[in-house]
């Protein structure tokens, strides 16, 4: 493969010890650690500037029960028309309301409420019987429209792989290589578009969750390893003082993470998210870390590999999702509030004309 388009191995970041020493002044720790079940409340409020004739708005709701979270009730209020809970392709669930035509401001606001905790992968630990629906497994090994697993996607999986026989050598191997050549880019709108083919052909490896994380899940499926992306919100502070790995305040509004899970025979779905080491290495400090191995990465480095925090509220693993009453193309995720107005749909990322707050509160036992 073209040097330009494969880029670095993983191993071969340079020495820790070519960093300032300066950057060795935090002794921080990351240790997320189940047991602990926290109960939050979000709210979802959007208004829908100017609209013309039928207007239509969809809001994410959790749709995830697992052992890390339990997805509770959802009730909402506002001047819809009429509005339920509908759920589409991938078992995404949302809150559907039409508006009156003549409705000059229609708002409605969303509240729900789910338990989660943290998680922590015993690697080391007993091997578990872990079982599955092999046919239900097999979604999560197929390509999506932004996410392919053949041509380059798949060469450069393999290439990465080479020769390791074991699933978990080989999601190591390609967690280590994308924390290792991709990047956060905080100029990307949004969560970004998760277009994996595109960042390869191109040799632009710079994006957010909803690209970086979407690079791991591709290439781990083209290696035959069930994998997907989790869509969510951070719905608080992290509890170890990393600031980019929690919500910096009450008011999620932009706040949208997504994460990835991989299935491991003897494991089960294991946390993923490469993109929050990327994100730590780029925002934490004041300067852009480029080590893995620095103090302040290597502890989320380490626990990002088959764990995560739980202040963070999954709504779905929905990819290509097809908005029930919409005319309009297919969402590549579903992980943002929708409108449609016009007949068109309204930018989700575009305050002037599609104005939403998202806040989140934890709710004591």
């Amino acid at each position: 493969m073209d040097r330009r388009r494969f880029l670095t191995a993983a191993s071969s970041l340079p020495l820790v010890s070519a960093l300032p020493a300066s950057a060795f002044a935090q002794d921080r720790q990351f240790t997320p650690t189940p047991g602990r079940w926290r109960t939050f409340e979000v709210v979802t409020r959007l208004e829908i500037a100017e609209p013309v004739g039928a207007t239509q708005a969809w809001v994410p709701i959790p749709s995830v029960t697992t052992d890390w979270q339990q997805s509770q009730d959802t009730h909402w209020t506002g001047n819809a028309q009429e509005a339920a809970i509908a759920t589409g392709p991938w078992g995404a669930r949302m809150v559907h309301a039409r508006f009156a035509e003549g409705e000059k401001s229609p708002w409605i606001e969303v509240t729900s409420r789910m338990r989660s905790q943290d998680r922590r992968h015993d690697w080391a630990g007993t091997m578990r019987a872990s079982t599955a629906d092999r046919a239900a497994l097999g979604q999560y090994l197929k390509s999506t429209e932004l996410m392919p697993t053949d041509g380059i996607v798949g060469q450069t999986a393999r290439d990465i792989v080479g020769n390791r026989r074991t699933d978990v050598e080989k999601v190591r191997a390609l967690f280590d290589w994308v924390v290792a050549n991709t990047y956060r880019e905080p100029n990307v709108r949004g969560c970004g578009v998760g277009d994996i083919k595109a960042m390869l052909e191109t040799g632009n490896m710079g994006g957010k969750c909803g690209d970086i994380n979407a690079l791991f899940v591709g290439l781990s499926r083209a290696v035959g390893v069930p994998a997907r992306d989790v869509y969510g919100i951070r719905v608080a502070r992290s509890a170890f003082g990393y600031r980019e790995l929690g919500a910096g305040s009450p008011d999620v509004s932009k706040a949208q993470h997504c994460r990835a899970e991989v299935w491991l025979d003897g494991h089960g779905w294991v946390a993923m998210d490469p993109a929050d080491v990327g994100k730590v290495m780029r925002l934490e400090t004041a300067d852009w870390i480029k080590d893995a191995r620095h103090p302040v990465v290597a502890p989320v480095n380490a626990a990002l590999f088959g764990g995560w925090e739980g202040n963070w509220m999954a709504y779905n693993v929905a990819h290509d999702v097809p908005l029930p009453g919409s005319r309009g193309a297919k969402l590549g995720f579903f992980m943002y509030p929708q409108a449609e107005t016009r007949g068109e749909r309204i930018d989700s990322l575009d305050p002037d004309t599609f104005r939403y707050r998202i806040t989140a509160r934890e709710i004591s036992a």
